[in-house]
């Protein structure tokens, strides 16, 4: 796959992102996709996946902006860098209450890509950073 379709494979998914379309995320992913949860464990597969995208968006309210993709020269990885703003709507488990509370925080996304779809996805930001912006708020 082309540097050039890599980047606007990764730019369609964090567009199916902001418009709160996990179908249209999952559809560019492998049915086996890897991923790596934040400061957590990896989860395999599509339905794992839809499970930890219905999770989230009762819990939170999150747009991704300021958003530059970077790949390899291959096309085989990829690497977003972004600002989440977000609104927490739901107590999560194991987190600070939830009152609408508003934040942004810097975050990031690596890819691997195989013939055309995403397979792995692994998400990094600053978990003490969102809870210190949450309970201050």
């Amino acid at each position: 796959m082309s540097r050039a379709a890599t980047e606007s494979l990764i730019h369609a998914y964090l567009d199916a992102f902001n418009a709160g379309d996990s179908d249209a995320m999952l559809s560019l992913m492998d049915d086996d996709i890897a991923h790596d949860i934040n400061q957590g464990g990896r989860e395999i597969g599509v339905e794992k996946f839809r499970w930890f995208n219905a999770v989230m968006k009762a819990h939170y309210r999150e747009t991704l902006q300021d958003i530059v993709v970077m790949s390899s020269p291959d096309g085989m990885r990829a690497a977003a860098e972004f600002t989440v703003k977000g609104e927490y709507l739901s107590t999560a488990d194991g987190l600070p209450e939830a009152n609408g509370q508003r934040y942004s925080l810097p975050a990031g996304i690596f890819f691997e890509i195989d013939d055309g779809r995403i397979t792995r996805v692994t998400t990094h930001y600053n978990l003490k950073d969102w809870i210190a912006q949450v309970e201050a708020d």
